[in-house]
């Protein structure tokens, strides 16, 4: 399969955001959201077996692994990979941005599921499969991307129809002004939970961390 970078860092965002992880970002992604902070990945990679991947992890003092992209299960091998991963003794966290189908994975032992869904921001809501909300156990999370009050309400209405039974994120895009998006969290009482993207107040914008 087609590997974009591997690197050890703090998880930035979600129920483990704090958290040691050992980051496998794979290449191709069917979207092309409009604030998107990884178009590096859209096409550069080096193809490696899920041997030479597991051998490349090994020297990292860590046993928690996060999948992400791009958009992993555009990969055919994702699947095996996220297997393998568990077989070696490995906790997981696969990060998807909400189109691909995710029922065949949940329920998998040691596999924390993080479902984006698209905003109108995003350009990309129409690619939605909204059927997976409802396959998220308790032990997954859901995250939604909010530039505006537009994405705010549109996030909300999901959550009313919905009702997820994971825990449920709402993220600002990085760079608009975050206050706005607590604010409006705070004056609808809604049961989620407001996150930042913790690497980039560490490092930056930068790759690899």
């Amino acid at each position: 399969m087609k590997i974009n970078e591997i690197f050890y860092s703090l998880q930035g965002e979600g129920l483990l955001i704090g958290a040691p992880n050992i980051f496998l970002r794979t290449t191709g992604c069917n979207l092309r959201c409009t604030y998107c902070d990884t178009t590096y990945a859209y096409t550069n990679g080096t193809k490696m077996t899920i041997q030479e991947i597991l051998d490349a992890i090994r020297k990292y003092p860590c046993n928690q692994v996060c999948v992400t992209g791009g958009e992993p299960l555009a990969q055919k091998e994702t699947i095996k990979l996220l297997d393998s991963l568990i077989k070696k003794g490995y906790s997981v966290c696969l990060e998807t941005n909400g189109s691909y189908n995710i029922k065949k994975l949940v329920g998998k032992k040691s596999l924390i599921i993080s479902l984006d869904i698209k905003c109108p921001s995003s350009g990309s809501q129409e690619h939605m499969n909204m059927s997976n909300i409802s396959a998220l156990t308790n032990k997954d999370q859901l995250k939604f991307i909010i530039k505006n009050k537009e994405d705010y309400v549109y996030a909300r209405n999901i959550l009313q129809k919905y009702k997820p039974v994971c825990s449920v994120f709402f993220q600002p895009v990085w760079g608009t002004n975050p206050k706005k998006l607590a604010s409006w969290i705070l004056h609808d009482g809604l049961p989620i939970r407001f996150s930042v993207q913790l690497h980039k107040l560490i490092w930056g914008t930068k790759k690899g961390v």
